[in-house]
């Protein structure tokens, strides 16, 4: 699994990080996503799938 993220697309909204805590990340200052693990282990898989399914600005991709 390779995971990319557009910063200009995100909206702050922290789905990613609260499904996915360990491969996602918000900056202090204006709470856009920082990607922590761009090929997560087999174990993520299932919570990034979803992180990027439910993020209302569509700013999480992911590629099998």
């Amino acid at each position: 699994m390779k995971v990319t993220v557009d910063e200009d697309k995100c909206c702050g909204a922290g789905n990613c990080v609260l499904l996915a805590p360990e491969v996602f990340d918000q900056r202090e200052d204006d709470g856009i996503v920082i990607l922590l693990d761009a090929e997560p282990a087999a174990g993520h898989h299932p919570e990034v799938r979803e992180a990027a399914a439910v993020c209302p600005a569509g700013a999480i991709e992911v590629a099998e």
